[in-house]
């Protein structure tokens, strides 16, 4: 290979294609920097999209088009300034078990899949990532793509759709992003080049070192090091932006106590081993009255004023860890002294009397009693319930978005105690009751996602979870100035590099 950089060259050949992001880990920036790419973009004025072959995550999102996607796509969207669609995500892996996962192709449920067979499936699936890519591409000028891991998985090399097999199939270049604050940088990205093949270090066009805190001057040698080395350029060297919040994937980070005597009120979220869309409670753990934790099952309840029991994505393998946790007694005695207590989609349906599963959606069939504090009972069913809602609370002029994502459907007398009026599906004026708030208003759920990210209806929550005098927070406000933040400085990385200059210039 030459030894030096051809990135102008390569650019200049895909410039009415794509961009792909691979990273040299998990967790390395490839979601951030797709978005941050797809709003620098933006903000130039052009249109682009984000796209990620193949996810693997339990946060998602209903799109546009009444869809299942990632919850990375749908802030990516966001960062582009686009309405969150199917094409940008066509294939969803949500992991049932160790060894399994929900397949969701162009945002509708297949079924399930042991790891094996849908290794076997993946020829088919990479049908469904081609169509939305072309459809995508036909669309936008530029499609900034999101791989998945890394592309030096050598156990995963066959039939990949997600990192180089998508790259090579539709001839895009690659940059390569690695954390430096992991550790060994260098020797992640030699080592991810070293392991591919010829034809796919080809296309690797550059690198991106991420989260780097210090004096750059002292990372330089190392960086014309990895030049010479490679024959690769670095496009930038991204800084740790601190106190910088972006929906995660799918990470959660558990805190033993709280952080700051100063909040007022005290939320416990409960870590369900198979926890779903943990980004709702995204807006009270950054609202500046509210000291939020994460409460892994083996761990005691810490004082709280409000216990939430969040989304799964394996309702009755879930129900049954937590109840062999004791945590039946132990909501027991959070509601005896004064506590309250919020059920979302699988906690809602935990709150009932009985789950019932006759066509074997999450395993083997059966049925599973609920905690029994709504009267009320759910039977899952195999088609997904994925759509978008507005409404109001109930007895009340307090707007509510959200969206629902749910195998199961409740009914009960419970059920006329409702929390929500949402709008009907039919659109024509009626209102359709939706969750519960008992008489004594001490417990309260919903199927609805998305419920915080509105200031009014976080209010409201806050309100009856007992904080009172409650200071503005605009969420939505909060996460477009973390984005254009992230942005910002992204672009100001890239302008300081000769290659990250002409990565601008596409």
């Amino acid at each position: 290979m030459s030894g030096k950089p051809v990135l102008n060259l390569d650019l200049q050949r895909f410039r009415a294609r794509a961009v792909m992001v691979q990273g040299t880990t998990s967790d390395a920036g490839k979601s951030t920097l797709v978005a941050a790419l797809c709003r620098i973009f933006s903000d130039m004025g052009k249109a682009v999209a984000p796209f990620k072959p193949q996810n693997m995550a339990l946060n998602s999102a209903v799109s546009e088009d009444g869809g299942e996607i990632g919850r990375a796509q749908a802030v990516q969207a966001q960062a582009a300034r686009l309405e969150p669609h199917t094409d940008m995500n066509p294939v969803l892996l949500k992991p049932s078990s160790d060894t399994g996962a929900q397949v969701i192709i162009q945002g509708q449920s297949i079924g399930n899949m042991q790891a094996l067979d849908y290794h076997h499936y993946k020829k088919t699936a990479k049908h469904a990532v081609l169509d939305s890519f072309e459809r995508l591409s036909a669309r936008y000028p530029s499609v900034f793509v999101e791989g998945a891991g890394s592309p030096a998985e050598i156990n995963l090399r066959e039939g990949d759709i997600a990192n180089m097999g998508f790259a090579e199939a539709v001839d895009c270049p690659v940059i390569i992003i690695a954390d430096i604050d992991k550790g060994g940088v260098f020797a992640h990205l030699v080592g991810t080049l070293e392991l591919l093949s010829a034809s796919e270090q080809d296309r690797v066009v550059g690198f991106v070192i991420n989260r780097f805190r210090g004096d750059i001057a002292l990372l330089e040698p190392g960086l014309q090091w990895l030049e010479k080395r490679t024959s690769k350029p670095v496009l930038a060297v991204l800084p740790y932006l601190h106190h910088f919040h972006l929906e995660a994937e799918d990470a959660i980070e558990i805190k033993s106590k709280a952080q700051s005597a100063s909040r007022c009120l005290q939320v416990a979220v409960l870590v369900l081993p198979k926890i779903s869309n943990h980004t709702d409670f995204d807006p009270l753990a950054l609202h500046p009255q509210v000291e939020l934790q994460f409460v892994d099952l083996a761990d005691d309840l810490p004082a709280c004023d409000l216990l939430i029991i969040p989304g799964s994505k394996s309702v009755r393998s879930d129900l049954a860890y937590l109840m062999s946790e004791v945590w039946d007694k132990k909501i027991s005695r959070h509601l005896r002294y004064g506590g309250k207590l919020m059920g979302i989609c699988g906690g809602y349906q935990m709150l009932g009397r009985s789950i019932h599963d006759p066509f074997a959606v999450e395993g083997e069939a059966g049925f599973s009693e609920g905690l029994g504090y709504i009267d009320m009972e759910t039977v899952l069913a195999a088609e997904k319930t994925l759509l978008n809602r507005t409404g109001k609370i109930t007895g009340t002029d307090c707007f509510v978005s959200g969206y629902e994502i749910h195998m199961g459907q409740s009914s009960g007398p419970g059920l006329q105690q409702s929390f929500l009026d949402l709008e009907a599906l039919d659109k024509k004026g009626s209102l359709q009751k939706e969750g519960y708030i008992s008489k004594n208003g001490q417990i309260l759920a919903t199927y609805l996602h998305g419920l915080f990210q509105q200031d009014a209806a976080m209010n409201y929550v806050l309100r009856w979870a007992g904080l009172q005098d409650i200071q503005p927070f605009d969420y939505q406000l909060y996460r477009e100035a973390q984005i254009q933040r992230l942005a910002d400085s992204t672009k100001e990385a890239l302008m300081e590099r000769a290659a990250g200059r002409e990565l601008l210039s596409l």
